[in-house]
């Protein structure tokens, strides 16, 4: 019943939905006609696919990028193809290797987009990101003997408890996985308590990213043209959250007249929302999309909107402190390894939970603090501000956690190999 359910309500939201992403791709600056790429029909790749791999959003391709980036390593960029469901999704894979992988939007989970999609491309093998559970792909890529790896795999115990209310229907799409690579034991264990067949603890990827040396390089341009005035990065901010960063640094700019705050809102489309809140409450402010390069013109204003894709790791590079988003409201926090790599003291709010093992990592590391409001907040960045021995000292102790729990993409190399010899593909499916 659940099954028959999940598939009328696909099929009853295929237009709208082809509707709504075509609006949405326009004003993001996506190339017109892609939405039939949502239906399988996409390019047909230059050579043989020997990977598949689907990473959702933004977000999940920049973590997937050390493994990417290793795949390519092994196969090429010919044998590698890439999908993704975002618009900005999409935008981060071509800015990273531009044309050279085969790339498209993932198919709505319907049969014949799917199988579509999949004589296509033909791939050998299939890694899907982190929790995505498509049911009716992971039924096809069984019937075409494609196997597949869930990687860098975590599910939070909200989520669990969640898909416990359909344990049944959830096992059936879980034992079509030929493995789980989960990224902790934990997670693991939540994996194996729904009916997962093979789950096994890989780690996690994100802790392999290298901060690209571009960004790093234009961040400290930015930062030295701002000269001696303090800065602070609030990152990956949602609705409701930009809010407390703001009532934060106004009780900062008291204290520190010149700080500056580089205010980086999670979605793309949120951009020119955020810069209208700003403006009608009477903030000064420059936009990194209005100055470009010129680094000076950011620097003039209490605030700079980084209201660009791809620059996050420069935005990092030019602060003396990072709040990572998502987690002064119930999103569940973002990427906190990201700053803890290139040495910055991490802060977060109490809503962490699809973070809970880098979150429990860093603290214990004595690299991150949480705070629980807007004014714990503020107390949090002075301080940091205010004695620069400590903020490097807590900034060291992120970064050596991070350095010391490297190693994941390797692993996940290695049950991509067993992946081969698990369950031989037959070109062209049944």
């Amino acid at each position: 019943m659940l099954r028959l359910a999940y598939q009328l309500l696909l099929w009853i939201s295929v237009v709208p939905a082809l509707v709504f992403l075509a609006l949405r791709a326009r004003r993001q600056g996506d190339a017109p006609g892609r939405w039939a790429e949502r239906l399988g029909w996409i390019p047909r790749p230059k050579a043989p696919v020997s990977v598949w791999l689907h990473a959702a959003s933004l977000g999940e391709v920049v973590a997937a990028k050390p493994l990417i980036d290793a795949l390519v390593e092994r196969h090429g960029t010919e044998g590698i193809w890439i999908t993704t469901m975002t618009t900005s999704g999409s935008q981060a894979v071509r800015r990273m290797w531009g044309d050279a992988i085969g790339h498209s939007y993932l198919p709505f989970d319907l049969e014949r987009p799917l199988g579509r999609f999949l004589r296509r491309v033909q791939p050998q093998r299939c890694i899907v990101l982190e929790t995505e559970i498509w049911p009716n792909c992971y039924d096809l890529l069984a019937r075409y003997r494609i196997p597949l790896l869930i990687a860098n795999a975590r599910l939070s115990p909200r989520s669990a408890t969640g898909y416990r209310r359909v344990r049944g229907a959830i096992a059936r799409v879980l034992a079509k996985v030929t493995i789980v690579a989960a990224q902790s034991e934990a997670d693991a264990e939540r994996f194996r308590a729904l009916g997962a067949p093979r789950v096994v603890t890989a780690g996690n990827i994100k802790f392999d990213l290298s901060a690209p040396e571009a960004q790093i390089e234009q961040g400290w341009r930015w930062r030295q043209a701002c000269g001696e005035r303090p800065v602070w990065v609030a990152a990956s901010t949602h609705d409701g959250e930009e809010a407390a960063v703001l009532a934060a640094h106004r009780d900062l700019l008291r204290w520190y007249p010149e700080a500056l705050l580089v205010l980086v809102p999670r979605h793309p489309q949120r951009f020119e929302t955020v810069a209208r809140s700003l403006g009608r409450d009477g903030w000064s402010f420059a936009r990194r999309s209005a100055h470009g390069e010129s680094v000076e013109v950011h620097c003039e204003q209490p605030i700079l909107l980084g209201d660009s894709t791809g620059d996050m790791f420069a935005y990092l590079a030019m602060a003396d402190t990072a709040f990572v988003g998502g987690s002064l409201v119930e999103i569940g926090g973002h990427n906190i390894l990201e700053p803890a790599a290139i040495g910055l003291p991490v802060l977060f709010g109490p809503h962490m939970f699809h973070f809970v093992d880098a979150r429990r990592l860093l603290l214990d590391a004595g690299g991150a603090q949480e705070v629980a409001s807007a004014q714990d907040l503020a107390v949090a960045v002075a301080a940091f501000f205010a004695r620069p021995a400590r903020r490097h000292e807590v900034g060291q102790a992120a970064a050596n956690a991070v350095a010391a729990n490297r190693g994941a993409v390797a692993r996940h190399l290695e049950l991509l190999d067993e992946l081969r010899a698990a369950w031989p593909p037959e070109p062209g499916g049944s």
